[in-house]
C-alpha cells in the first residue's frame, strides 16, 4: 500500500523530537508523550487530526505555563524545520488565544513560519480580531524574511485548502487587497504564489474586486503580470469577457475571427467506469493576424441524481498565427478518483475554444470494470 502523507507521524518521528524535547526540560517523559499518541484508534486519524493530538499532548507533557512552554519550543525550533512541524504554530493556536498572551502568541507565530507555516494557526486569531491582526500582517508584509511576507498573504486568504475559510473577507476583502498591494511586486516567488492564490480566491466571491486589480497591476512589472494571470486563473476559466480581453484572448464571435470548422471525436464511444478514452480534435484558426487563443475540452459528467456538472481540462493555451490548423489528441480516464466518482448515462464532451463551444461529442458509460 502506498504510504500516506499522514505516516510520517510515527512512532519514530515522535520519538526523534521527544527526545529534543527531553534534552531541554529534563521532566518530558518521552514514553508516556508517545503512549498518549499512539492509542487504538491512531491508524484511523487523518493528518491534520494526528498533528492536532500531538499538539494537545505537547500542552500536557510541557510546562503548564504557556510562556514557559513555548521558552521550550524556542529553543528547538531551529532543529525543527519543514512541513512536520505544523504543530509548533498549531500549539500557538490551541493554547495561546489569551488576550493576556496576544504579543507572544504572534512572536510565535512569525518565528515559527520562517521553520514551517503558520498560515492555520493565525486564522482564529483574524477571527477574533481582525483589525488587530490584520494591522499586524501589514507590518509583516514588510518584513526581510519571504516566509513572514507569505505569511501575511498566505494568512488571509478567505478560502484557503485545509484551513477554515475566512467569512468576514469573503464579504469584504478590503483589508486583503491592501496587503497584497505591498506584495504585488514581491521578488520572491514563494510570496508570488500565495499573492496568486489569495487573488484567485477572492475572484470566486468579489470577481469585480480582482477585475479592478487587473486593470490597474497589468504592466507594472513581469512579477505582477505573472501574480495576476495565476491569480485570474478562474475567471480566465470561466471566459470572463473582461479578463479575457484583458490578458488577449481572441473573441471569435466577432463575425472576422469565427471559427467554422472544428470537431471533436470519442472513442471508443461507450466504455466501463474504470477505462479510458481518445480525445481526437481539430480546428481552424481564421486567416489574419496572430491570435491568443485557449483550448479546454470539457466533460459534463452524469451525477448521482442524474444531474450533470461540467469540469474544463485544458489543453492548450498560446499564441498562434492566423491560418493555423491546430489537431491533437489527449487520454482521458474514468476511473473513481477521491474528488470524483462516476456514474453510468451519457456524457457529453465538448471542445472548447477561448470560453466558447465549437464542437461536442458525446461518450456513454455503461457500467463498471
Amino acid at each position: 500500500m502506498r504510504a500516506q502523507l499522514k505516516d510520517m507521524y510515527n512512532e519514530r518521528f515522535l520519538r526523534e523530537f521527544g527526545e529534543k524535547v527531553h534534552n531541554i526540560y529534563c521532566n518530558f517523559n518521552l514514553e508516556n508523550f508517545i503512549d498518549d499518541i499512539i492509542t487504538d484508534d491512531w491508524d484511523d486519524l487523518p493528518l491534520k487530526a494526528r498533528m492536532r493530538r500531538i499538539t494537545e499532548n505537547l500542552g500536557q507533557h510541557l510546562p503548564m505555563c504557556y510562556e514557559d512552554a513555548l521558552k521550550v519550543l524556542f529553543s528547538i525550533d531551529e532543529s525543527c524545520v519543514g512541513f512536520p512541524y505544523l504543530f509548533f504554530p498549531d500549539f500557538v493556536e490551541v493554547y495561546g488565544q489569551e488576550e493576556e498572551h496576544w504579543e507572544l502568541s504572534m512572536k510565535a507565530i512569525k518565528r515559527f513560519t520562517q521553520r514551517s507555516s503558520s498560515e492555520f494557526a493565525i486564522r482564529p486569531f483574524i477571527v477574533r480580531d481582525p483589525d488587530r491582526v490584520m494591522n499586524r500582517m501589514m507590518i509583516w508584509a514588510d518584513h526581510t524574511n519571504e516566509h513572514v511576507r507569505r505569511l501575511a498573504s498566505e494568512g488571509c486568504r478567505p478560502r484557503l485548502p485545509w484551513g477554515m475559510a475566512l467569512q468576514i473577507f469573503k464579504k469584504d476583502p478590503s483589508k486583503v487587497l491592501s496587503i497584497l498591494e505591498k506584495l504585488k511586486s514581491d521578488h520572491s516567488l514563494y510570496v508570488r504564489k500565495s499573492v496568486a492564490n489569495n487573488l484567485n480566491d477572492i475572484a470566486k466571491d468579489n470577481p469585480d474586486a480582482v477585475i479592478d486589480i487587473a486593470k490597474r497591476w497589468i504592466n507594472i512589472n513581469s512579477h505582477t503580470d505573472w501574480i495576476l494571470r495565476k491569480g485570474c486563473r478562474t475567471l480566465i476559466r470561466d471566459a470572463n469577457p473582461e479578463v479575457m480581453k484583458l490578458f488577449g484572448y481572441a473573441n471569435f464571435e466577432d463575425k472576422e475571427l469565427q471559427i467554422t470548422e472544428a470537431s471533436i471525436f470519442v472513442g471508443p464511444s461507450e466504455i466501463k467506469i474504470g477505462e479510458s478514452c481518445e480525445l481526437r480534435y481539430e480546428l481552424n484558426i481564421p486567416k489574419g493576424e496572430s491570435v491568443h487563443i485557449r483550448i479546454e475540452y470539457g466533460i459534463d459528467f452524469v451525477k448521482a441524481r442524474g444531474n450533470v456538472s461540467r469540469k474544463l481540462f485544458l489543453l492548450s493555451d498560446k499564441t498562434v498565427a492566423g491560418g493555423t490548423h491546430i489537431s491533437g489528441t489527449k487520454t482521458h480516464s474514468f476511473a473513481d478518483l477521491t474528488v470524483r466518482r462516476h456514474y453510468h448515462g451519457e456524457h457529453r464532451i465538448n471542445l472548447m475554444v477561448n470560453g466558447q463551444e465549437k464542437a461536442y461529442a458525446t461518450l456513454k458509460i455503461i457500467d463498471k470494470l
